[in-house]
């Protein structure tokens, strides 16, 4: 054999001819598995029917992962522009729909099971740990008695039991742990099954809600300073009745209807409880007034996602707002979704190129993100990279972003492009396409 021969020879081992049509038909099975599983899935009544279809999944995902899609083939001129996707990339694309199929099925087990007994007595547990951490007024340890006294008597309706606060010469708070400890042994000898004592479980976490809620609402040593202050600030005076329980809750809602900022941004800076912080920031967030820019910039450069939304509502594209969102824009995940869709709302032209660098990013969420920050910021220097992403990416729903932004855009040029695509493989970007309205105004 000659030298040559030999080299061809070795050339043929080292690129074994693949068949394509195989591998399409394998995919044909993990999908035709896939619609088993979601119809499985669907009538799954039991924790045992969602073991089962979670041991498929598991096999269904084995049987994907086993399948090798093979890279497309370089092209011979690397001038050669061609559109259309090679065999190789279109089974590519089915592979990664699959796999998220795949995942959004195994989410979907997850949501379904439960509840548990075990998180009831979890979170039984974690109240009782700030009754005896707290220290409390003596007006405190009588609604902690009533809530607790409340709680004892709705689990007793739910499992037969006998609980009680224990009567001693110990503190409120230490018998009040001792009830609420042995209302958490009572949920465990229950040995509840999730489901056939379902009803009885979401009863018990409805219970632990309201338990919780309660000696949230309790009147800690703390508080009596801090209503003193807000009563000669006159943040009860909306109130009919001072004793509305819990005032400061009641009294939040009603400045809120009244557009009363001032007062909501007086609570939240004198109250030292999280459940008051909460609905302070949720009452800004509907709101969205300008006066709140600096206490949620503070808490903003803090990495808290909450004051990143409400910067977004406010909708003022300040230097130093802008700025500090901009520090997130190549941050991780959870902190660059609100910091995008923040500095969008703001139209923040700064934020522009920043977030066109993102259109690369490896994760698909945070190209569809990017995408439609830039839609509704406007500005026509996205047009061409969110052009490139329509054509090139490999996510449709990445691609469905780039097109609704875009849209946003909405000048001739934008709208050229999207057009361009409604006969688009993908649902998603053909319906972007379609509202496109080229025709002038008569």
């Amino acid at each position: 054999m000659s030298e040559d021969e030999a080299n061809g020879d070795d050339e043929s081992a080292e690129k074994p001819s693949v068949d394509l049509e195989a591998i399409g038909s394998d995919l044909d099975v993990v999908e035709a598995d896939l619609e088993t599983l979601e119809s499985d899935l669907e009538a799954a009544e039991t924790e045992a029917d969602l073991d089962v279809v979670e041991a498929d999944l598991e096999t269904t995902r084995e049987t994907l992962e086993a399948i090798e899609i093979p890279d497309p083939p370089e092209s011979d001129d690397e001038d050669e522009e061609d559109d259309e996707p090679t065999p190789e990339e279109q089974l590519q694309e089915r592979y990664d729909d699959l796999e998220s199929n795949l995942s959004d099925i195994e989410d979907d087990i997850d949501d379904q099971r439960g509840p548990y007994a075990e998180d009831a007595v979890s979170e039984t547990s974690s109240v009782r740990g700030t009754i005896t951490s707290t220290r409390w007024t003596e007006e405190g340890r009588e609604e902690l008695l009533e809530v607790v006294e409340t709680y004892l008597a709705e689990v007793d309706s739910l499992l037969e039991s006998d609980l009680s606060i224990p009567d001693g010469d110990e503190a409120v708070p230490e018998r009040l742990a001792d009830a609420l400890e042995s209302s958490e042994a009572a949920i465990e000898d229950a040995d509840l099954d999730a489901d056939d004592d379902a009803d009885t479980i979401a009863g018990l976490l409805e219970a632990t809600d309201d338990l919780e809620t309660g000696v949230g609402d309790s009147t800690e040593w703390g508080d009596l300073e801090v209503r003193e202050q807000l009563r000669r600030e006159g943040f009860y005076d909306v109130l009919d009745h001072v004793k509305d329980f819990p005032p400061e809750w009641s009294a939040l809602k009603v400045h809120e209807k009244r557009g009363n900022v001032e007062m909501i941004l007086l609570a939240y800076e004198s109250f030292d409880s999280d459940f008051m912080e909460e609905h302070c920031l949720e009452a800004l967030e509907r709101m969205g007034p300008e006066e709140a820019i600096e206490p949620m910039l503070a808490k903003a450069n803090r990495r808290d996602t909450t004051a990143m939304s409400i910067l977004g509502k406010i909708g003022v594209a300040d230097d130093e707002v802008v700025e500090t969102l901009l520090e997130y824009v190549d941050s991780n995940p959870n902190l660059q979704q609100p910091a995008f869709r923040a500095l969008g709302e703001i139209g923040a032209e700064e934020a522009v190129q920043p977030l066109a660098n993102q259109l690369i990013a490896e994760k698909p969420d945070v190209r569809s993100w990017a995408s439609r920050a830039l839609g509704l910021i406007g500005d026509t220097r996205a047009i061409e990279p969110l052009a490139d992403v329509l054509a090139e990416d490999e996510e449709n729903r990445v691609r469905a972003s780039a097109a609704w932004a875009l849209n946003q855009i909405g000048t001739e040029d934008a709208l050229e492009t999207v057009a361009e695509y409604d006969d688009d493989r993908a649902y998603l970007v053909q319906a972007e396409a379609k509202k496109v309205d080229l025709e002038p105004a008569i």
